[in-house]
Formats: structure tokens, sequence, C-alpha cells
């Protein structure tokens, strides 16, 4: 099985198409960071002039450090990245099928099942190395641009800071659970290629629910708030954030503390529920289907 998972991982850096999500991640980030660097001032005090900045005396040369840098990116990025990874993931059987190689790979002496799942791991390697090449740009490159400091995290009319030594733990948390919201869209761009004959089809078709659950999970109407948001995983791909919410007592912001660990775990198990759905169809569908090319 070990050396399936080489093959499946050498074919998936052989593609040119695995590396546009990498490059398109490093323009992306090294603009915002370039940006940020020469107006990030003036950036600042359009964000809290609105609310904060009229009662409160906001410490800009403070606020913009390279935490501050990072969560900014991570906002921007951890919407679309998953459009990147089902690049991959909707190539993984349906391409196969489109080159003709689908049927000699189900002739050898394996299951579909262990096929299927080294395909799904090899997916997950890649949407790791992905995610770890987001955080090198957007965390390591950040504090070497912007130096490090309290990170302050606005939440509506208030404020939090968190002091700079209970930062990291909190990036390292939020980037488990963002792998795991990752997956969760690489398993549906998965389960979707099981189903197809051309990439394109599983691609565009994972392209099209990220887009129309994600604007259902932004929409503020109190109708979809109470029936159809707590079960969309594109709502709880969000609950990273929830790592960056603190609490606070008199005023100061509690060491360590998560404002609500239990809506997160919530979220987190949400997720590996869709996954697991994703895979059992996967797994059905195509245990059953009659593989013509």
């Amino acid at each position: 099985m070990l050396q399936l998972l080489r093959v499946e991982l050498f074919k998936i850096f052989c593609r040119p198409r695995t590396y546009i999500a990498f490059a398109v991640i490093t323009v992306i980030i090294i603009l915002i960071q370039v940006a940020l660097k020469y107006g990030g001032r003036e950036y600042v005090n359009l964000l809290m002039s609105s609310s904060l900045g009229e009662t409160f005396e906001v410490p800009i040369s403070q606020i913009l450090n390279g935490y501050y840098i990072c969560f900014l990116i991570f906002n921007l990025l951890l919407i679309h990245v998953p459009i990147l990874v089902a690049l991959v993931a909707g190539d993984m059987i349906a391409g196969e099928a489109n080159m003709g190689t689908l049927r000699l790979l189900a002739s050898k002496p394996i299951g579909r099942t262990q096929l299927l799942m080294v395909k799904f791991i090899a997916t997950c390697v890649y949407t790791f190395l992905l995610l770890i090449w987001v955080v090198i740009l957007a965390l390591f490159v950040s504090v070497i641009m912007f130096g490090t400091d309290s990170l302050v995290v606005a939440r509506e009319l208030e404020f939090n800071i968190i002091a700079a030594n209970d930062v990291l733990w909190r990036f390292a948390a939020a980037f488990c659970f963002a792998a795991v919201g990752l997956i969760c869209v690489a398993a549906l761009a998965f389960m979707f290629s099981t189903f197809a004959d051309n990439s394109i089809g599983p691609i565009v078709a994972t392209v099209c629910v990220i887009i129309v659950l994600t604007i259902l999970t932004q929409l503020q109407i109190p109708f979809y708030d109470d029936t159809i948001k707590p079960f969309l995983f594109t709502t709880h791909m969000l609950g990273w954030k929830g790592f960056f919410y603190v609490e606070g007592q008199n005023g100061e912001t509690i060491k360590g503390s998560i404002d609500n660990i239990s809506a997160i775990w919530k979220s987190v198990a949400v997720l590996f529920g869709y996954i697991g759905l994703f895979l059992f169809i996967s797994i059905k569908h195509f245990k059953k289907k009659n593989i013509l090319s």
C-alpha cells in the first residue's frame, strides 16, 4: 500500500495543474504583504475608524505585526483555498478514466476500496502540503517582514488583545482545524470524481457547491440561520476563528482561554461526519461502477 501511495503522489506532482494552487497562493500572499507593508496604516485606520476608532485610541504600529497579517491572510485565503484543492481532488478518479488507465488500475490484485483509499490519502497529503505552504508564507514570512507583538482580533463592536506568547499555539490549532475543513472539500471533489469520466465535471461541480453554500453561510437571514446553516459544512469550516476568540475578566484577556470551545468541537465533529459520508458514497459507488475506460 505504501508503494501505491508513493506512485499516486508521484502522479499528483507530475501534473502541471498541481502547482497552479501553490503559484496562486504565493502571488496572493505576497501582494497582500507588500500592500500592507506600504499601506498598512491606512488599512488599519479604515478598518477601525467606523467603530473602535471613535471610542479607543488604536495603536496602529502595535496592531500591524506579523501575527495580525497572518490572521488577516487566513481570513482571506481559507475561503478560496478549497477551490484550489478541488483542482487535484476532482481529478483523482475521473482523470484516470479520461486517460484510459482506470480499468488497468482496477485490474490490479488489490481491492477497489483499497485503491480508492490510497488515492484519497494521496489527496490528503497534497492538501496538507498546500496548507503548510500557506502557513510558511502567511506566518513565518509575515513575522520576518513585520515582527511580532500582541494580536488584536476584532469582534463586532469589541476586540480581543491576545498576548504574543499566547498566539502561536492558536495558529497551530487553527491550522489543524483548517486541514480538516479542506479535507472535507477534498472528499467532496473526490466523491464527484468517482461519478465522472472527465475531471472538468467534478472540479466545476465542487466549485459550484462551495460557492452556493458559502453564499448561504454568509446570508444574514433568520430563516436560514435556524434551519439550513447549522447543517452546512461551509458554516463549520469557519470554526478555526474560534481559537482566536478568548474569554475576558475585568477587561483583561484570560491567557490560554477559548470563548466557546464546545462550538469548535461540534464543528470538527460535523466536518468529520461529512468526510465519512462523502467517502462512504465514493466507495459504495466505485465498487459497483462499470469501468469502461
